[in-house]
């Protein structure tokens, strides 16, 4: 027999009753009833039930033994008693009567609970990451990201895309982020940085004739965490495509996601083709690029309706309105909570009117602001937002940004709490025509909006004709239940287009040239058109899984942060080897003491 297991803990079933096993595993729970004890043994295929007699060496041992002990048992399959079949477990018609142990590792005291939810606080479950793996649910979404992955790339491999390398080890790319910068040993005072996606390498590999490339790329980003961003690092599907189109693109993405979600979202339908939205539509429908599609109701701006009212509240502002059907029978309460809700999210309050029968002619408004608006601000906001009686009205006035941000959040939560939400589905949308470039609030400085490498909407002839700010670009998002996955862009591959482009950007040519040499170089030695895209392994499998936190589905993730309680990073180093890097540290100055 095996040195440690003839089957794993989860195989075990009733045709394998009477047979002699051996099975190795951690000590998962313990009951004794009766003298009698029952344990159960997990391993990574499942958890098996044993169970040892009284008066029996074995019994002590394994009456003695820390949890989470990691023992190798000898003992024979019996059937269950049919009323202690547990159906929730695979092998819930058997256990195994014990009659040899060995402790293969003894456990400590075990800091929290592993076979029960018990609230234990992140900070403590990173710092003992390795326990808190064992949970069954962080166990499960681990694999489930592994299945996700191998899944991915079989279907990439069958959409006749080849998996390359790209170098982890570069130069500087303005994506957008802080980079992460590795000191050079061998080049005094110069650093490479780890790259915050393969962009300028996999447009390169198209650039070198590879037609259809993708990779599981690791990303590194310095930038802070969000439920939905992990700081520090993550993962990609990343993926170009030569001579093709914006569609073209659309049409791998599309057929990818269908079938990954479909075979991993346990029932949860995929609603497709998914629709493309304008990235200035979105903002005004959705108040988001960002769209939660599941959410079955729309802003509208009726802005134009209060230009010049006597409502101070709403003149001159822009206001966003938001009509929820099916009101009628709502209590003040929903109302109120709708409100305390606004100001959760940065709103001062949220005015609201509800659309009661008609008396005469037109329906009557009743609620807080309904004394404020004229018969001519009723006609017309019900003719905006096709409202009637049983409607409630919900509005946003202020700055066009805030009034987006917060009514989007409104929008949504009225849909769930008002019976307007799409539960068990998974609603794609891509946002496209993005603004290729956009002011700086601060300085006043024209900025790309987006990707920098992005081949703009009417080429060099918009660049140089157009107000920067209205010229669009080939690029595009792609959002999934309101968490955006990924963006992507055709691709700019003409020099003298990219020179334009930095240009508009603040760029002198020098700094294009310095910046971006290897690729200038590339472009004039015959560029295809191409494009690509790079979902993102992390919230693809955080929706699959149905958590809120991104960091559920990674298996040593830095804290909000960005710090390794398991391992201690990041750390300080020695004197010895900044003078071997050639650096040296400024700290900062310590804070006053008080008198």
């Amino acid at each position: 027999m095996h040195r440690y297991r003839s089957h794993t803990c989860g195989e075990l079933r009733s045709a394998d009753i009477g047979e002699d096993v051996r099975l190795s595993g951690w000590l998962h729970n313990r009951r004794n009833l009766g003298g009698i004890l029952f344990i159960d043994l997990r391993d990574h295929y499942g958890i098996v039930q044993l169970v040892v007699r009284p008066d029996t060496a074995v019994n002590e041992r394994l009456s003695s033994l820390s949890k989470e002990s990691v023992v190798r048992i000898d003992g024979r399959v019996v059937a269950r008693g049919a009323e202690n079949v547990n159906p929730e477990l695979p092998t819930g018609e058997v256990e195994v009567e014990v009659g040899e142990v060995e402790v293969l590792g003894g456990a400590e005291q075990i800091p929290f609970t592993i076979n029960a939810e018990d609230g234990v606080n992140e900070e403590r479950r990173l710092e003992y990451r390795f326990l808190d793996l064992r949970k069954e649910r962080m166990h499960r979404n681990i694999m489930l990201r592994s299945a996700v992955i191998a899944s991915i790339r079989r279907r990439m491999t069958g959409l006749g895309f080849n998996e390359l390398a790209t170098p982890i080890l570069s130069a500087t790319s303005p994506e957008g982020a802080r980079d992460f910068l590795v000191p050079s040993r061998l080049h005094a005072g110069k650093f490479y940085a780890l790259p915050q996606a393969p962009q300028q390498f996999k447009q390169l590999l198209m650039i070198a004739g590879f037609d259809r490339y993708f990779q599981i790329a690791p990303c590194f980003r310095d930038e802070d965490a969000r439920a939905d961003r992990s700081p520090g690092e993550f993962y990609q599907l990343d993926m170009e495509m030569s001579f093709v189109e914006q569609e073209d693109v659309f049409q791998v993405i599309e057929k990818l996601m269908t079938d990954l979600f479909e075979e991993f979202g346990n029932g949860r339908h995929v609603t497709s083709p998914f629709p493309r939205i304008p990235f200035r539509e979105a903002m005004v429908r959705y108040g988001t690029d960002k769209p939660d599609l599941r959410a079955k109701l729309e802003l509208v701006d009726v802005s134009q309706i209060f230009a010049g009212s006597s409502f101070k509240a709403f003149a001159d502002k822009h206001v966003r309105a938001l009509a929820v059907p099916d009101t009628a029978g709502q209590p003040r309460k929903f109302f109120d909570q709708m409100g305390e809700f606004a100001v959760e999210h940065g709103a001062k309050g949220l005015a609201w009117v509800r659309v009661g029968e008609s008396e005469g002619d037109r329906p009557v408004l009743s609620g807080p602001i309904a004394k404020f608006l004229t018969e001519d601000n009723v006609d017309a906001l019900l003719g905006a937002l096709g409202a009637g009686p049983g409607h409630a009205v919900f509005f946003g006035a202020g700055e066009f940004d805030e009034v987006s941000r917060i009514m989007s959040a409104v929008r949504v939560e009225a849909a769930r709490r008002a019976g307007h939400f799409e539960e068990g589905v998974f609603r794609f949308c891509w946002i496209v025509d993005f603004p290729m470039f956009e002011k700086n609030e601060d300085t006043g400085a024209i900025e790309f909006s987006h990707n920098p490498f992005s081949m703009p909407q009417g080429g060099l002839e918009a660049l140089r004709s157009k107000d920067p700010l209205d010229v669009l670009a080939w690029q595009y998002d792609i959002v999934c239940n309101g968490v955006e996955l990924s963006s992507g862009a055709i691709r700019n591959h003409e020099p003298e287009l990219m020179y334009e482009a930095f240009g508009i950007a603040g760029y002198s040519r020098e700094e294009v040239e310095r910046e971006f040499g290897g690729m200038l170089r590339a472009f004039a030695f015959g560029a295809p058109p191409h494009g690509g895209i790079a979902p993102g392994i992390d919230r693809i499998v955080m929706l699959l899984a149905d958590e809120p936190n991104i960091r559920e589905t990674i298996a040593f993730p830095l804290n909000g942060n960005a710090q390794d309680l398991l391992m201690g990073a990041p750390s300080e180093v020695d004197e010895s080897r900044l003078r071997e890097l050639h650096l040296s540290l400024r700290k900062a100055p310590a804070p006053p003491q008080p008198k």
